[in-house]
């Protein structure tokens, strides 16, 4: 990577461009796909047509169901594109306490919570259930 004596927005431009250049050079670049269509276990990438995909989850190509589709349509007629926020500041909707309730009373527990994401699952539980110096396996 070359850089040359700069100031300001300057340097950071020279920086930038010279990090961008090793990441090509390197083959590190990373490029998002285009996805032309919907999303289910086989999909079509602009440029690279029909492939598997293994990344996604929807495994079962039920996102792309009709009573799926449908049902998503009827939550948005009734409750709007969400609460713009997350749950924790905005609110939670029926369907929220509704989902959480039936897995509770599948589970025989007294509540449970769901999140959007793996991640964010695992940004609530750890620091909720883990101290410094716990190990986690």
């Amino acid at each position: 990577m070359t850089t040359t004596n700069a100031t300001g927005s300057d340097a950071f431009l020279v920086r930038t461009r010279g990090i961008l250049e090793e990441l090509e050079a390197t083959g590190q670049m990373k490029r998002l796909q285009m996805i032309e269509g919907p999303m289910g276990p086989r999909i079509t990438l602009r440029d690279r047509g029909e492939v598997d995909c293994f990344c996604s989850n929807n495994y079962l190509g039920l996102a792309n169901h009709p009573d799926v589709v449908e049902a998503g349509i009827d939550g948005l007629r009734r409750h709007g594109a969400g609460t713009a926020s997350v749950r924790f500041i905005c609110g939670t909707f029926e369907p929220h306490e509704h989902l959480e309730q039936t897995i509770a009373g599948m589970l025989g527990v007294e509540a449970s919570y769901t999140f959007v994401s793996c991640w964010t699952a695992s940004e609530a539980l750890f620091p909720t259930l883990c101290e410094p110096g716990d190990t986690i396996v």
